[in-house]
């Protein structure tokens, strides 16, 4: 009853009683996922510093202006030579300047470029993380549901052990230390009950913090999904994609390059600038004729400045530059070794899960001749009821694991072409073709 009522309730919230698939649910969290959405914004934030960069190369133009009120009056002793005057002064100035050598800002330049690639990067390493996210949210909210059936079969199968412990020492033929087992099983299985669901509260509660939403029916695994090895069948060529194209590693990488750059840029500040400056003003002034006279100005030139000595701060900027570009080819390198270590495991991974899934579904098979069996021998007297129970039992917990193994097979494979930076909405795809919506429960 308890669970008809929450599958009432979840078709109500839900307002459909269609199946949501693997593809569904990832474009749902697309939509609504912040922790994507942030990264969004960062990447779009992230791509301005090409821009940014590019603006030390171009021309600057600026503009000033000002208008002054003046009161003047010249004196010898106590005389008055020049009475007291009172005028504005008005002046502005247009001044345009283009740098021809600024080696910093070229450097910054080079910058911008990569702080831009890194940003779309890191962006492309949030949308896998977002694929694998939503997976494993999806899967583990498939598993938990398992488990409760499981749970659940186990209980009804107690629960008759027990009716049947009590019947027994009623009519003499069993102690009461059999009741005392059978009521210790029962009370075992209704906490493992307990504990079941509410490993099923939390999963369904993690996958709607993804998906921004109360998640309905979620379409399982196929019951003869065929899953595949890894293309290629060689680790070693895994790992050798994962140090090269994984997204940490060209994260990384870019990391290195833009402390190299800065490097570059400290040490321009040795080097001289050259500037093309050109000036345009107007100005309002009193001449010494004592009349209000326009001068214009109009200049231009090449600007050189040399810096001799700031203080000894270049120098220093240029060891912390050089320092901070250890540290990031000291990071590149754990970047690759880590990309390596997830493509060995993943890679193991998806081998170890498919020879795991092949022995469960041999052992499902055998758990299921052996219900039909003890259903036939019940239904001809050699078996008893608790037989056929714990004949279901067995295939439900069989059923369980095989979904778990299956489950944690298609993470691995999802991982491991993610170790390599290759993880994709095709991939998405792939795996949603293995799910069976009309199977949903």
């Amino acid at each position: 009853m308890k669970k008809i009522a929450w599958l009432l309730a979840l078709s109500f919230a839900t307002g459909s009683a269609t199946a949501a698939d693997l593809l569904q649910t990832f474009r749902a969290a697309q939509e609504n996922d912040p922790t994507f959405a942030a990264a969004l914004a960062t990447r779009d934030a992230g791509v301005e510093k090409s821009a940014q960069g590019l603006a030390g190369l171009l021309p600057n133009l600026s503009v000033s202006g000002n208008t002054l009120w003046n009161e003047t009056e010249v004196k010898t002793g106590a005389v008055a030579v020049i009475p007291n005057q009172k005028f504005n002064t008005h002046a502005y100035n247009v001044t345009l300047t283009q740098p021809l050598f600024r080696w910093q800002n070229w450097a910054a330049y080079g910058q911008g470029k990569l702080q831009a690639a890194q940003a779309e990067a890191s962006f492309v390493q949030a949308r896998q993380d977002l694929i694998l996210r939503t997976a494993q949210a999806y899967f583990d909210l498939l598993t938990a549901q398992e488990n409760v059936k499981a749970v659940q079969a186990n209980k009804a199968a107690i629960a008759q052990q027990l009716e049947q412990a009590k019947k027994n020492f009623e009519v003499g033929t069993s102690t009461i230390t059999d009741t005392h087992e059978a009521q210790a099983r029962y009370d075992l299985a209704q906490a493992q009950e307990i504990a079941g669901e509410s490993e099923l509260e939390v999963k369904r509660r993690s996958l709607q913090a993804i998906i921004g939403k109360e998640p309905g029916l979620l379409a399982p695994a196929r019951a003869d999904v065929s899953l595949q090895p890894p293309k290629p069948a060689s680790m070693q060529q895994w790992v050798d994609s994962a140090e090269k194209d994984a997204i940490s590693v060209q994260i990384q990488q870019a990391a290195a390059e833009i402390a190299d750059k800065e490097v570059q840029r400290q040490r321009a500040g040795h080097f001289p600038t050259v500037d093309i400056v050109a000036n345009q003003g107007k100005q309002r002034s009193l001449a010494t004729s004592g009349v209000l006279a326009d001068n214009e100005l109009k200049n231009v030139g090449v600007q050189v400045v040399i810096p001799l000595f700031q203080g000894g701060a270049v120098l220093s900027r240029d060891r912390e530059a050089v320092a901070n570009r250890r540290a990031a080819e000291s990071g590149l390198e754990a970047a690759k070794r880590a990309a390596a270590l997830a493509a060995r495991q993943n890679y193991l991974g998806v081998v170890n899960g498919l020879a795991q899934v092949k022995a469960l579904e041999a052992g499902l098979a055998s758990s299921k001749l052996a219900l039909e069996s003890n259903k036939l021998g019940y239904e001809v007297g050699v078996r008893i009821n608790i037989d056929v129970l714990n004949a279901e039992q067995q295939v439900y917990s069989t059923r369980r694991d095989l979904a778990k193994a299956r489950y944690e097979t298609l993470m691995a494979q999802l991982r491991l072409k993610a170790a390599i930076g290759a993880l994709g909405d095709d991939d998405v795809t792939t795996i949603n073709a293995l799910l069976d919506p009309a199977a949903a429960q």
